[in-house]
């Protein structure tokens, strides 16, 4: 299995960037999907999730009305729209695939490489 995420890069607050996540090696539309971030010296943490069926979403309080989480299961994508962009957003971004009885107990087995964000004040 692999999860190939992209799209990150330095941009001035106020920007816009879109993350993408290709996924291989699995069945895709079977997994619940999350983008997460880890800053320096800050716990991981989980931003936005969807599921792999029927679109529910969740969104990290800090990130309401700035991201968007999608997902293309025909191309076994998943992709993070991030808007208004503050400094604070600065982290490693993951993609990570995952199975659960809900999006708030979903165990992500298969974690992408990370890319970096970093947002300039």
């Amino acid at each position: 299995v692999q999860l190939q995420a992209s799209g990150g890069g330095l941009v001035q607050a106020g920007g816009s960037l879109r993350l993408s996540c290709a996924a291989s090696g699995l069945t895709f539309s079977n997994y619940d999907m999350g983008w997460f971030r880890q800053a320096p010296r800050k716990e991981r943490e989980l931003v936005a999730a969807i599921r792999w069926i029927g679109g529910r979403t969740y969104y990290l309080d800090s990130v309401k009305g700035r991201f968007t989480i999608s997902r293309d299961n025909a191309k076994n994508t998943a992709n993070l729209q991030m808007n208004s962009l503050k400094p604070e957003d600065t982290a490693v971004y993951y993609c990570a695939a995952g199975r659960g009885v809900s999006l708030s107990r979903v165990e992500y087995d298969y974690w992408g490489q990370g890319t970096q964000v970093t947002v300039s004040s």
